[in-house]
């Protein structure tokens, strides 16, 4: 051992809340809610069931519990595996980047808005990594820093996972538990999306400028290295790499895709069936015209559904915690200890804990998935027992979810990402931790307007 402090994995902290949940059914009394002839909820103690040998059934059980969102979770992972395969998602960013160099303030504003674009439509987060290298070079061959790199591609884009509208693994996944239409509440969404990027470009404008009058800024001479061409010749390329022309037509499918997600979502109700057939067909015909043979675009569907089976593991395992409590009979006792005690604080009181406990989950448990399958069916129903929304039972998730990624050191993403930059955790934090805090209570104003005022699919 070299004396450092080692993060526990995910696994052995869920596995432990499992034990804690069966410890729970041994000490908790048990009990269920019950509806009147009048449809209204009361709570009728019983007694508990305590838990043993269970624990080890709990992933079985979780899987089974949650066994359409795994396969949902799989499937899209394996065909944007195919997508990215392609590089046609590199090309089109670097070429992006490339052509619009000489402007270079509407760089950065550009970029900011289309990573945090990719945030709130694809949940895009682990990609940012590669983009990190690509982008700091350029941003310092501008004048700027590496932290302005970061700031455009890395934290846009945790921006619109945040606040994301159609993210299907944030979004799509918290909103299937809580037993709403899939990517319902849109309208608002957006709009927390609109204002939270808006104000990130409004910084990153005020912080660039800051680098110019200095510029050494935070960190000097950063990201040195070359930046690819991003639209070389067909002789330029390597072999077997996908040609510039197929690129295009891929990023045009992408964006059909899109429209098509949006189009599905609103106006004829799809839910995870459809949205997993698109996403498939999507990765198939991206594939088809790049060139794969069927066998290549096979391996890349399952080397991304195995890249993106920790995910479904987590959503299974974090399941079973639930499993525990409701076999033990003191799920309902937990819910109506929290109806007792953060009921009598008035909505606005309880939103505020929900969302608190999200936050600081989130810096023990960085993974969406699994924060959503432990949070979302305790306090999805204790909403509807107080008079919340279930729609700001699930915006407090994202908020929650999302911001504090930016600080917390189990987030893989974050220390990727600042490797990349060769920006050290000491300097971000220092750096970072203001912005970070303002965004929390930027997520709080914004979960207000769900409890005061009518809010359209809300």
């Amino acid at each position: 051992m070299n004396g450092k402090t080692r993060t526990p994995n995910t696994y052995v902290i869920l596995f432990a809340l499992i034990l804690l949940c069966a410890v729970a059914t041994w000490l908790l009394p048990g009990g269920h809610y019950e509806k009147g002839a009048d449809g209204a909820l009361s709570f009728v103690p019983a007694e508990s069931v305590p838990q043993t040998w269970q624990v080890f059934s709990a992933l079985y059980e979780g899987f089974k519990l949650q066994a359409g969102i795994i396969a949902f979770i799989l499937i899209v992972g394996g065909a944007f595996w195919v997508l990215n395969e392609t590089d046609a998602v590199s090309y089109g960013i670097r070429g992006f980047i490339a052509r619009a160099g000489k402007y270079d303030r509407w760089v950065l504003v550009s970029v900011a808005l289309l990573f945090s674009l990719a945030g709130a439509v694809f949940g895009m987060s682990e990609e940012t990594i590669p983009f990190v290298g690509i982008v700091v070079p350029l941003v310092v061959s501008l004048g700027y820093d590496a932290v302005t790199g970061l700031l455009i591609v890395y934290v846009a884009a945790n921006i619109g996972f945040s606040a994301a509208f159609l993210n299907p693994f944030t979004v799509g996944i918290a909103q299937e538990m809580a037993g709403l239409p899939l990517f319902s509440g849109m309208g608002y969404r957006i709009f927390c999306w609109a204002l939270l990027t808006a104000a990130l470009i409004g910084f990153v404008l005020w912080y660039a400028g800051r680098v110019r009058t200095n510029p050494a800024g935070m960190c000097p001479e950063r990201g040195s290295r070359g930046l690819s061409d991003p639209d070389p010749t067909e002789a330029e390329r390597p072999d077997g790499a996908v040609s510039t022309r197929a690129q295009r037509w891929i990023l045009l499918i992408l964006g059909a895709t899109v429209v098509a997600l949006i189009l599905g979502a609103t106006l004829w109700h799809w839910y995870i069936t459809e949205i997993s057939a698109l996403f498939l067909a999507m990765g198939i015909v991206c594939g088809a015209v790049a060139g794969f043979r069927p066998g290549r675009i096979a391996e890349a569907f399952v080397a991304g559904a195995k890249d993106i089976l920790s995910a479904a593991l987590v959503v299974g395992l974090a399941s079973g915690a639930v499993v525990i409590l409701q076999d033990g009979a003191v799920m309902d006792s937990i819910l109506h200890g929290l109806e007792s005690g953060l009921g009598e604080s008035g909505r606005t009181g309880a939103l505020s804990m929900m969302y608190g406990i999200q936050t600081v989950i989130n810096l023990l448990i960085p993974s969406a998935t699994a924060k959503a399958a432990i949070t979302v069916p305790v306090m999805a129903p204790f909403s509807d027992m107080i008079g919340l929304s279930r729609q700001a039972c699930v915006l407090a998730f994202q908020f929650g979810d999302g911001f504090t990624n930016m600080l917390t050191p189990t987030s893989g993403v974050l220390i990727a990402a600042l490797a990349m930059a060769k920006v050290s955790y000491t300097e971000w934090v220092s750096f970072a931790w203001k912005y970070v805090l303002v965004l929390i209570l930027a997520g709080f104003i914004l979960l207000l307007p769900t409890v005061l005022f009518p809010l359209a699919g809300f």
